[in-house]
């Protein structure tokens, strides 16, 4: 590759078409005080090996090593080595949107593949690519429940995650829906103040586990929306639908979450990977893109984008969303953990999480220095009030190798001095009894 766009003789030639004798010429007519008459303060070009040695020392300031106990919405779960192998591949790694079928089929069964397996996750008729991550999927769920149901005001739960509350209010400043919060009790929605809530509204919208861990009770949710005319929404963790029962099994009428768990490392909060799923019924609603499988003219198997109800491709006024992209890679990693892993292995790693969440928990409990927050089921992540300083406690253990939580007074501060911990299939027992030692000697 050159990295010099023009040569002086090149340069030449373009000033001779354009007329002037040279560049302070060409640029006589811009004002001397609109004109920089200095070098740019600019540090002087390297070379490879100075360039290689500055990057590494800048990499080399990154903690590295910790051992993370953190959760809230981005999850440490093993990544089997074929999720890469697959992903690198230049076809999947390089390839632009698939509009063109004839050129695209790898790429076209691929999502086709992902979309089957979001369908049998959630207990879905029909998933799209994806979309940009789970907060968006939760807001385009809110906005296609007013388009079904002609409603203008949405419901969402005080246990969903703050930050994905926040992108949803985000888009009902443009009118669209109005957003109202249903108060939690105890770590879940309280159903009393669900059901009077959900009354004229366009869709109920709940996470399970929620984002204090909790299991809340999604049927009873379902069942508050429904006596509502509205439409229920459930956000849920790809990984706990591997011993969880499906959304669609107990109500719902579109389920998402954020697909990051399934083979997408951490990398530093993104990109993440939003699931959307809903009933066949409410297909053309849906937002994104959709593949589906046909045959040619000859009934061979092909794959095609099937829906696009985005504004580059119909009238702005029929557009479902301005969602412009899916996340197909993302997906594409989705797609290959779930085929390498398997329903079994799902189940055992989303055992694995919650066995070793509630063997942390009771462990910290007992050391004194934490109480319980909620007297309600979890599974993988739970919630603890710390008796001292948040801040304090997850510097002196960032320094001894841990991240100790999140500090959930961060998002709110009613939930001052509440942690919320994660624990996945990589932490060993060893490992979580060093961090509760740890603690202890705090």
């Amino acid at each position: 590759m050159r990295f010099v766009p023009v040569t002086c003789e090149q340069r030449e030639r373009m000033l001779a078409v354009i007329g002037v004798r040279s560049v302070d010429e060409l640029f006589a007519p811009i004002p001397a005080q609109a004109r920089l008459d200095r070098p740019i303060a600019l540090p002087d070009g390297l070379s490879e090996v100075e360039l290689a040695a500055e990057l590494e020392a800048l990499s080399n300031e990154n903690a590295s090593g910790l051992v993370s106990f953190a959760g809230a919405g981005c999850y440490d779960h093993y990544v089997p080595a074929i999720v890469d192998a697959v992903l690198s591949k230049p076809a999947f790694f390089t390839a632009y949107t698939p509009y063109q079928p004839e050129v695209s089929q790898g790429t076209l069964q691929a999502i086709y593949e992902y979309q089957s397996m979001v369908c049998a996750l959630t207990g879905m008729d029909v998933a799209n690519a994806s979309v940009y991550d789970g907060a968006t999927a939760l807001t385009e769920a809110a906005l296609m429940a007013a388009r079904v149901t002609k409603r203008h005001r949405v419901v969402v739960s005080e246990t969903v995650h703050p930050e994905w509350r926040e992108v949803l209010r985000t888009y009902a400043r443009g009118g669209t829906i109005e957003v109202v919060e249903a108060p939690a009790r105890d770590g879940v929605t309280d159903p009393d103040a669900l059901r009077e809530l959900a009354e004229g509204a366009a869709a109920v919208l709940v996470a399970s586990p929620n984002f204090f861990g909790c299991v809340e009770d999604v049927r009873l949710a379902c069942t508050r929306a429904h006596e509502a005319g509205a439409l229920a929404v459930v956000a849920a963790n790809p990984i706990m639908l591997g011993v969880m029962e499906a959304p669609g099994a107990l109500g719902a009428d579109i389920v998402v979450g954020e697909g990051q768990p399934l083979g997408n490392p951490m990398s530093f909060g993104g990109p993440g990977l939003g699931l959307f799923a809903a009933r066949s019924e409410f297909l053309r609603q849906m937002p994104g893109r959709i593949v589906g499988r046909t045959v040619d003219v000859e009934g061979r198997p092909g794959f095609v984008l099937t829906m696009q109800t985005r504004e580059q491709h119909i009238r702005r006024e029929k557009a479902t969303s301005n969602i412009c992209s899916n996340h197909s890679l993302n997906a594409l990693a989705a797609a290959v953990y779930l085929s390498a892993v398997g329903a079994r292995g799902l189940a055992g790693i989303a055992r694995a999480c919650i066995a070793k969440a509630h063997y942390l928990h009771d462990a910290l409990v007992a050391t004194g220095r934490f109480e319980r927050f909620s007297d309600a089921p979890f599974a993988h992540e739970f919630a603890l009030r710390y008796d001292g300083d948040v801040q304090a406690m997850r510097e002196a253990l960032l320094d001894r190798g841990y991240v100790a939580g999140v500090d959930a007074g961060g998002f709110d501060d009613r939930l001052a001095g509440v942690v919320i911990f994660a624990v996945t299939e990589k932490r060993t027992k060893a490992q979580i009894d060093a961090f509760v030692k740890e603690v202890a000697s705090l």
